[in-house]
């Protein structure tokens, strides 16, 4: 039976993601900073689908933990899924050095330094899928949420560079495009339902493009041409625009 890590299982996406592998017959190690939120769902997932769930502790932001956190894990992963994210406040972040520092840390330098690791090792074993869990707001900054945006285009740009490193290896990494999901990070954002997905909308594009060995997904396929629309507004009308 194959096994998926799933780092930053506590989100709603996640829970949604772990879901779905389980029940597709996936050992799931689920590692996040809060065990204690972790517990339930471990026991559900064995219980309803009959696997084997396990719980890790791990902290994105405390990149020099990584190393022994991966070193831990009782059976080395098939999958690696980054799931965590940080939204944060735009305009906090923008007098506020440390939560800036705080959305570019979770979303950008955190996934780097442990995917980094999980890398190293799926090259020399010359196998694996790393699943990176990016956004559309990476695609052109916007005044509504460029500190988030910003990290998350470096993290797209990572998982490309990393799929081509990796590729000669055998290895499959995937970039996700989400969109909109309805979750508890989005939940005070007045977000439109035809754009939105749902956790389990994710959750099954995730499973489906890591099984097709796809690169680039859009989990609703309009955010393609959406952003493709974005990205090629010219610059002299896109500042003047408020988005």
């Amino acid at each position: 039976m194959s096994t998926v890590l799933i780092l930053g299982a506590g989100s709603d996406m996640a829970v949604a993601i772990a879901r779905k592998y389980a029940r597709e017959k996936y050992n799931v190690q689920l590692a996040a900073r809060k065990l204690e939120y972790l517990v339930p769902l471990q026991q559900d997932l064995q219980i309803r689908y009959g696997i084997t769930a396990t719980v890790h502790a791990f902290d994105a932001l405390d990149t020099a933990s990584h190393a022994a956190f991966y070193a831990s894990l009782p059976v080395k992963p098939d999958q690696v899924i980054c799931v965590f994210g940080y939204l944060g406040n735009q305009e906090t972040a923008q007098d506020d050095w440390e939560e800036a520092q705080r959305i570019i840390a979770t979303n950008y330098t955190g996934a780097v330094s442990i995917l980094n690791i999980v890398a190293n090792d799926y090259a020399a074993r010359k196998s694996g899928t790393i699943v990176g869990i990016s956004s559309v707001a990476g695609v052109r900054g916007r005044q509504s949420n460029y500190m988030y945006g910003s990290a998350k285009a470096g993290f797209t740009a990572y998982l490309a560079g990393l799929r081509n490193r990796l590729y000669h290896d055998g290895v499959h990494v995937l970039s996700v495009q989400p969109g909109f999901v309805a979750t508890r990070m989005t939940e005070h954002l007045a977000l439109p339902p035809l754009l939105t997905a749902t956790p389990e909308q994710v959750a099954n594009a995730v499973f489906s493009a890591a099984a097709a060995k796809k690169n680039v997904i859009y989990v609703k396929w309009f955010w393609r041409y959406i952003m493709l629309l974005i990205r090629n507004i010219p610059e002299g009308m896109f500042k003047k625009m408020k988005m």
